[in-house]
Order: structure tokens, then C-alpha cells, then sequence
């Protein structure tokens, strides 16, 4: 008898849906083919025990086995359901009438449990682009294939429970979730608050522009000055996901396998601080399965490096092409897959390799010439990318003890959110052009072109401060952004000079400068 169930193969984002083919003939041999990794030849072995431990006599037949299309590489333990329920299908211990209008996807255990499986949102997306009429999940996964709508999702236990429901023995309810209800309200609950930072003004004030534009920002000051801190509540000021982020977001987690058990959607931006060990591999995605790495993990959120300069310099420099393209494309021999890495990219660095090169509490004891050599760790086309550099100081005791609480994070995400309601109003007609950090060469031009004064004020701070030329570009979508933040005029000669002192790495002399 042959009989047909159906699962998907989840390759980057997008889920191919997979035609298992199961066939029952006389004799004692099993035969399985489609191109299926080892993990789906061994799914035989589970699924015999798992029909043996709910009461059910494994069948005694030559079991032909054909995943299709044939020429797609088959991976994980996900086709274990479906393949099972193929097997009794054609043993006849279950009905195939509702088969063709049913999805399913999960791991079994020995026991006939089932257990949660990754890229469950890509599978769910796709049956409901095939019209299936439901999907068969582990019930850990269920909320998460839930949030697709015109689809019946039932989170089932085991084995038995897809049984009854097949055979018309038992009547299961749909999982529902009220996306929108969740996805709002979960919205503006963070742990981190900017009203927990004791003075750092000027830096607050950095990440407070950088959040508005969606620049890259480096910051640069000795140890315990607070630049992982205030790094790590940068996500609560920027502006909240919409919808159609939030699904892509989450998408990538769920392919990744990083979504936590009953989660639906990601509501908050993403926050990913991977160590300076990380290699190229987990940076940017890849491995035999190609998985999204870090810096798609990032996507519409924000990736920290902190201690930039004690990441390997080829593991930095491949972030060149992502942070340019806002995409990584991912090249193997027999496949290439894209994922999507529009992120905020914040670093932080000591000033030197003692970290002391500017505090006044503590001796720097690094030479000039040890200062460039640890600064030229970090090079140009990589620095290029970064819009903003920010000096941190150390707040001192006394300022510490006196200190009350600052400006709320809810407070500059208000005016966070203005600004980037003026710059999407602004490049409305433009694809793909969200914020000021995204402005071609054109559009500076169009938009951000300086008047008299300020280019005069741009051409002597080039000039004393030993600018380079790639700073010129980055100064005017700063200072584009910091009009935006005061209602959106044009550039005026006070944003230019603003702008000017994030470009503290550009100088020339930052290696001779007192400190």
C-alpha cells in the first residue's frame, strides 16, 4: 500500500515543502532514499521502538521510503513524525483520508513523545502558502507556529495523540494566540534603564543619536568607565519592532534554534554580545547546515562587540560586506543562502593597552608608537563604517555619591521614536531607505548639504583636527540626524560642530594628545 504524508525542509528562511512517500511490500528490508542525512536514516530505529512502546506491533514488510523532491538534501530529526505516521499509515493502523490536508513535523523519543524541533515559523509559513489545512507540532513549538494565521496548529504530546486525531478517535482544539495582544504588551518591559546611569552626559547624549539615525557607534574609555552598561540598554530607547520585523526576527531565531520553549514572537529588538573569541563561522552564519550567526541574530536589533581590538582582525574585517549590505549571503558548493543582518553595530575599546590613556586617576604607561600600533588593530575600511566614536570618561566618586537618577530610558525613546518618524516620512519614496545611517552619497546631497558657515566650519575642523576624508560623509548624516532630533530644519552650524566631536579615532593626533 502506499501512502503519503508531508513535512518541509527549512533551507535559510524559506521552507521547501518535502512528499514522504511510504510503500509496504512482502518481505524484511527497510530502503529510504531522497538524499537524507544521518539523522533521518537513523529515525527508523526510533520510530520502531516508539510504535513498540505505545502498544502497536512494528510492521513485518519491505518498507520502500521515498522523501521528495529527491534531489534536496533531507536534515534533522524532524521527519521522525511524519514518517512514522507514513509507516502505520500504510500498515494500515492508521486512516490516510485527512493525511493530504495535514503538515507535520516533530522529533519522536523512544517512548513516543514528542519533541521540539527549530525553523517550526518557516514550516508554518509554508503550509499555509500550500493550503494545508493544519499542522501537526510538538507542543513545545506550538505558540510558535501559531502566530500564522488561516492555519489550525495542534501541539500534541506524542505519537498516540496524532493517532487519535487521524483516526478520528479523539478531537483535539487548535493552540491560538492573540499576536497582537502579546506582541504589545510585552513591548516596553525591560529589565536595563538609562535612569540607572550616573552622569555620563555626553555619552548618553551619543547613543541617544546613534539610536535616532541608526549610526554604528564605537565607545572608547578605560575600564569600569561604564561602556558595556550603557551598551546594554541601548535596545531600550530604540524605537519599538513593528509587526512585520518582529515576525522576521523571530524567524531567524526559530530557524537558529534559539527561540525558548512556548515562545510566540519576539517582541524587543535583539541584543547579541558575542566573546572575542567567536570565529568567522559564528559571526556571519554557515557551518554543513547553513545556520544564521550572529550577526543575523542581530537583524533589527543591536550587535555588541565589547573589546573591540581583542577580536581577531580577519574575524572583524568580515563584518565589512554585512554592515555595508545589511545581508550575508552564505556560499557553499551545492547551495548559497541569504540572510538578512540589518543591525545597529555598537564597540567598545580601551583608549591603550594598559586602558589608561586619558584618565586622570590613573598613569598611562603606553607609549605613543604602542598607542597607534594597539588603535591600528581596528582598520580604516572597518572604522569607516562607524559613524560615531565617543570618548567615555570615568565619573568620579564624588560626582557618583551626589548623583540622583538620570533621564528615563522611556523619556529619550520618545524622542528617539520623533526623529525616526521624520526620516521614514523623508525617504518614503526610496526602497529600503529607513533611517539617516542608510543615506547614499546622493541623498546627503539632497538632504543634508551644509550651508556657508557650516562648510567653512567643516573644511578648518579637517584641516586642525587632521580629519580624514571618509570622516566628511559620516559628519553630515550625523549632523542630519541631530537636526532631526530638534524637528527636522535643515543643517545648521551647530549640528556640524556636534557631529564634528563624534569623530574622536578620525584625529590625527590621538596618540600624541596629553593625557
Amino acid at each position: 500500500m502506499l501512502v503519503k504524508t508531508f513535512c518541509a525542509e527549512v533551507m535559510g528562511l524559506e521552507a521547501t515543502t518535502v512528499t514522504i512517500e511510504v510503500n509496504l511490500t512482502r518481505g524484511m528490508m527497510f530502503h529510504l532514499s531522497g538524499l537524507a542525512d544521518t539523522a533521518v536514516k537513523e529515525s527508523y530505529d526510533r520510530i520502531r521502538a516508539a510504535i513498540a512502546n505505545i502498544g502497536l506491533k512494528p510492521p513485518t514488510a519491505d518498507i520502500t521510503i521515498n522523501l521528495s523532491p529527491a534531489d534536496i538534501r533531507k536534515e534533522g530529526s524532524g521527519y521522525d513524525l511524519p514518517l512514522a505516521v507514513g509507516i502505520l499509515a500504510a500498515h494500515g493502523k492508521v486512516s490516510d483520508t485527512l493525511l493530504k490536508d495535514y503538515m507535520m513535523i516533530g522529533e519522536l523519543g523512544l517512548d513516543g513523545t514528542l519533541k521540539p524541533v527549530s525553523g517550526i515559523l518557516s514550516v508554518a509559513i509554508r503550509a499555509r502558502k500550500e493550503q494545508f489545512k493544519g499542522l501537526f507540532v510538538p507542543r513545545e513549538n506550538a505558540r510558535e507556529a501559531a502566530v500564522v494565521n488561516n492555519l489550525e496548529v495542534y501541539g500534541m504530546d506524542n505519537l498516540v495523540d496524532v493517532i487519535s486525531f487521524l483516526n478520528g478517535n479523539e478531537a483535539y482544539e487548535p493552540t491560538s494566540v492573540d499576536t497582537r495582544k502579546e506582541f504589545y504588551e510585552q513591548q516596553y518591559s525591560f529589565d536595563l534603564d538609562f535612569a540607572d546611569v550616573k552622569g555620563q552626559e555626553g555619552v548618553k547624549r551619543a547613543l541617544e543619536v546613534a539610536a535616532a539615525g541608526g549610526h554604528n557607534l564605537i565607545m572608547v574609555g578605560p575600564p569600569g568607565s561604564g561602556k558595556s552598561m550603557m551598551a546594554r540598554r541601548l535596545p531600550s530607547i530604540l524605537p519599538p519592532l513593528s509587526l512585520a520585523e518582529s515576525l522576521e526576527t523571530t524567524q531567524i531565531h526559530s530557524v537558529a534554534g534559539k527561540l525558548a520553549s512556548g515562545t510566540s514572537l519576539i517582541s524587543q529588538r535583539p541584543f547579541r554580545s558575542p566573546h572575542h573569541t567567536v570565529s568567522q563561522v559564528a559571526l556571519t552564519g554557515g557551518t554543513n547546515k547553513p545556520h544564521p550567526g550572529e550577526v543575523s541574530l542581530a537583524h533589527h536589533g543591536v550587535l555588541f562587540l565589547d573589546e573591540l581590538t581583542e577580536f581577531n582582525k580577519s574575524t572583524l574585517e568580515v563584518l565589512r560586506q554585512p554592515l555595508e549590505d545589511r545581508k550575508i549571503t552564505i556560499s557553499r558548493a551545492k547551495y548559497t543562502v541569504e540572510y538578512p543582518c540589518s543591525f545597529m553595530f555598537v564597540a567598545s575599546m580601551n583608549p591603550c593597552p594598559c586602558g589608561y590613556y586619558g584618565d586622570p586617576t590613573h598613569q598611562c604607561t603606553c607609549t605613543p608608537g604602542q598607542i597607534s600600533r594597539y588603535l591600528s588593530k581596528i582598520s580604516g575600511p572597518m572604522l569607516d563604517r562607524i559613524d560615531i566614536h565617543c570618548e567615555v570618561p570615568v565619573v568620579p566618586f564624588k560626582q557618583l555619591s551626589q548623583m540622583g537618577q538620570g533621564e528615563t530610558s522611556e523619556v529619550i525613546r520618545e524622542r528617539v521614536i520623533k526623529a525616526r518618524r521624520i526620516q521614514e516620512e523623508r525617504y518614503a519614496g526610496f526602497k529600503g531607505i529607513y533611517c539617516n545611517a542608510q543615506m547614499t552619497e546622493r541623498m546627503i546631497h539632497q538632504y543634508a548639504e551644509p550651508d556657508e558657515q557650516s562648510l567653512e566650519m567643516l573644511r578648518l575642523a579637517m584641516e586642525r583636527l587632521s580629519l580624514s576624508a571618509r570622516a566628511y560623509s559620516r559628519i553630515l548624516k550625523v549632523a542630519r540626524t541631530i537636526a532631526d532630533l530638534e524637528g527636522g530644519g535643515p543643517v545648521q552650524s551647530h549640528h556640524i560642530a556636534e557631529a564634528i566631536g563624534y569623530r574622536s579615532l578620525d584625529r590625527g593626533d590621538w596618540a600624541e594628545r596629553s593625557a
